[in-house]
């Protein structure tokens, strides 16, 4: 019988460099929220990949940045925390942006901690079908000559090229161990984690500037009916009068138009019709409040 494999894998990056496109081609499934904007990615998500002689636990973590206001500061405790549960370690560059990946490896966090670590770790080239062959070849001899990595790995996330090898190239890697998780589990966390950033997802591809950064989505109600659609209200956190205008729009246009964008997104994901109910509040300063961002779900430090 052969020895069955089960391990965490921690994806690093900066922000936008394509951590949560390459988690959810990996799973084969949309389990982490994607849009144009950096900083998408707010808590550390995990998704689960079972088959018969192995299971992954993915960590798709928040971008890596320098914090410069509490929740970015909680956002790189959600990092912090992925890297100490990771087996292997899957730093991602955007080829476009970080070619010779200069910002993302001289990052005091990566240089001090995921370089230094003894966790095996792989580097994968995001984006190359943007860019020429001869390019791409030349990044690799690059990288190889660093000697940081087991493998590194050219990919397009977005096309699902070469994810394939980065799964087997993970497989190859991973400890001996037992199933961590049931086979039918793809993720820990719960139905209204999902729906709250389902909506968080359609104000940062509609709204413009901060206002996106400005906002937190809670899930105030989460009724399942049987006999007629599900009904969720929901309450998007602003930190001023002048964001909660903006949200609503003029006669209501703006927020009407993102209920029913993320409508649609959440009857996608819980397959039959919901009734979305959204209301705007505002918290001052929510993203400096140690309590508040508890409150929302953000670790509180010891």
């Amino acid at each position: 019988m052969t020895n069955h494999k089960t391990g965490y894998v921690t994806i690093l990056g900066l922000p936008n460099s394509g951590k949560s496109s390459l988690l959810n081609a990996l799973l084969g499934q949309k389990l982490s929220i994607i849009t144009a904007k950096p900083q998408t990615t707010r808590k550390k998500i995990l998704g689960i990949l079972s088959e018969e002689n192995y299971q992954i636990i993915f960590l798709d973590t928040p971008g890596i940045l320098s914090p410069s206001y509490l929740l970015q500061e909680k956002m790189m405790d959600e990092v912090k925390s992925s890297l100490d549960d990771a087996d292997i370690i899957v730093l991602i560059i955007d080829v476009m942006e970080d070619p010779l990946a200069d910002i993302l490896l001289n990052q005091e966090f990566v240089k001090e901690t995921a370089l230094k670590s003894r966790k095996l770790k792989l580097l994968i080239l995001n984006k190359v079908d943007l860019i020429t062959q001869d390019k791409v070849t030349n990044l690799m001899k690059h990288f190889e000559a660093q000697k940081l990595f087991e493998e590194v790995i050219p990919i397009s996330a977005a096309h699902n090229f070469n994810v394939q090898r980065v799964k087997e190239e993970i497989i190859r890697f991973l400890p001996e161990g037992p199933k961590l998780f049931p086979d039918d589990q793809i993720t820990d966390a719960s139905e209204r984690y999902f729906v709250s950033e389902l909506i968080r997802e359609k104000i940062l591809e509609i709204y413009r500037d901060e206002i996106p950064y400005s906002c937190e989505v809670l899930i105030i109600e989460f009724k399942e009916r049987e006999t007629s659609k599900h009904f969720i209200s929901a309450e998007i956190v602003v930190e001023r009068d002048s964001q909660k205008a903006i949200i609503i729009g003029k006669g209501g246009a703006a927020i009407k138009k993102l209920g029913e964008a993320a409508r649609k997104s959440i009857e996608e994901f819980l397959q039959r019709e919901v009734f979305l109910e959204l209301r705007v509040k505002v918290r001052k300063k929510w993203r400096s409040d140690e309590n508040l961002l508890k409150s929302f779900g953000y670790t509180k430090k010891e």
